[in-house]
């Protein structure tokens, strides 16, 4: 089940409360549905920090502003669903992580619109397993891990209208800090077998892409995305108990990627 949950219709004062299994509101691209994207997959940030998609089983809270343009506030507290936790699968009662966002936006004339945001995400991963392919082997990540997001959309239409042809710009940046300790060969089959030392890492990530509507059914759109290694420390490493070829993930690889999409929707409930 992707969301199962239930949500208040008249608090009043712009306040709106929502329980249950949910997608998370960070981020702008985070809260729509496959079926909703652009593009036939989700970029390379989603798929590396939240594999796809952060799901939340917990509450939101979300205000909306009285204010001339659009502003709006959130909090989640919730048992998050997805990588990077460890929340899904531990017997522990409670709320484990947590998340906050801010959305504004507004108009600029008849023909234009936008929206930006800023959102955080933390949770506390215990014993968060990966397999080293190269080696074999499994090793776990047990610590705090916090995640920025900035996000940016910007529409176009002929005098507002975009029945016929419009155009949206949108991207997201990712920067996501983590610090615990990183235990070394989980199965016990190499001499350091289970050897624990400090990690610290930070690791970054984008896509920006753009799509134009020429024909009332017809669209085509570009999409670029990336991801940095960015800088980690492994105590393991420093003090001399492992090398650099016991752990691969110390090979910084960047991805990159671009994407082109042309679709044709001969009606809103097909495409």
């Amino acid at each position: 089940v992707e969301e199962a949950s239930i949500q208040t219709l008249g608090l009043g004062e712009g306040v709106n409360l929502k329980a249950g299994r949910f997608l998370s509101g960070v981020g702008y691209l985070n809260a729509q549905h496959p079926h909703e994207w652009d593009f036939s997959d989700a970029p390379l940030p989603y798929q590396a920090f939240f594999g796809n998609a952060l799901g939340m089983d917990g509450i939101q809270v979300r205000w909306l502003a009285p204010t001339p343009f659009f502003l709006e506030l959130g909090a989640e507290t919730a048992r998050a669903r997805s990588f990077p936790t460890t929340d899904a699968g531990r017997d522990k009662n409670g709320l484990m992580s947590g998340a906050g966002f801010v959305h504004g936006g507004g108009d600029i004339g008849v023909a234009q619109s936008w929206r930006a945001g800023v959102s955080y995400f933390f949770s506390r991963p215990r014993e968060r397993a990966y397999d080293d392919p190269l080696n074999g082997l499994s090793n776990a990540f047990s610590g705090h891990s916090r995640t920025w997001i900035a996000d940016f959309l910007w529409k176009w239409a002929p005098n507002g209208n975009g029945q016929v042809t419009n155009l949206k710009l949108q991207g997201e940046y990712f920067r996501r800090s983590e610090r615990g300790d990183l235990t070394y060969d989980l199965a016990g089959t190499t001499p350091s077998a289970g050897a624990t030392g400090g990690y610290r890492s930070v690791q970054s990530g984008y896509y920006a892409q753009a799509v134009y509507q020429f024909l009332p059914a017809w669209r085509v759109g570009y999409r670029y995305d990336r991801l940095s290694p960015g800088s980690g420390a492994i105590d393991l490493v420093n003090n001399g108990t492992l090398t650099a070829a016991d752990l691969p993930l110390l090979n910084r690889y960047a991805p990159r990627r671009q994407t082109l999409m042309v679709d044709w929707n001969p009606s809103e409930f097909s495409r």
